[in-house]
């Protein structure tokens, strides 16, 4: 059975020029994975490659936790796109952290959960994190207290308040 190579595939229906012509949001995993690796194999194509990338790792979620070790295991992916995924994994990673510079305010416990939740949500670990407030109730502060175990994180109130 032979693979359909990108460049057997009409110009306008490969996922660099849909993304010129529609946008990223309107690819998929797939092809945006296919742009970012930018070619397959000599035996696999680009979109091939990435659609077995993305079912090896059952998704973009544990894509997202895998390692150098993990995705140079897979037939077609070397070190440089290996990289390049991690590089592009930690890129979407630092962006969700991103804060404006403009302080953040808590009012609830909502918008405590919400300021630290993109860091907090691939943790493997619990995380017992303090966030300090000014008089304004504004974050000029985070600070990560004791690291637990795989579903616990024991603290003493001690260790939070201190006088």
């Amino acid at each position: 059975m032979s693979t359909i190579m990108i460049k057997d595939v009409p110009k306008e229906d490969r996922p660099r020029e849909r993304l010129l012509q529609l946008g990223a949001n309107h690819l998929s995993n797939q092809e945006l994975l296919a742009i970012l690796l930018g070619s397959g194999t000599k035996e696999e194509s680009v979109m091939d490659l990435s659609n077995r990338l993305l079912m090896h790792f059952e998704g973009l979620k544990l894509l997202s936790d895998a390692t150098i070790e993990e995705l140079v295991s897979i037939k077609g992916i070397g070190i440089a796109k290996g990289v390049s995924i991690l590089s592009a994994i930690e890129i979407g990673k630092r962006m969700n952290q991103y804060r404006p510079l403009e302080r953040y305010i808590i009012r609830s416990p909502e918008d405590g959960a919400n300021y630290v939740m993109e860091e907090m949500r691939t943790l493997k670990q619990e995380h017992f994190v303090v966030l300090f407030l000014n008089t304004k109730n504004q974050v000029i502060h985070r600070q990560t207290i004791f690291i637990g175990s795989l579903n616990a994180s024991i603290v003493h109130p001690r260790e939070v308040v201190r006088p």
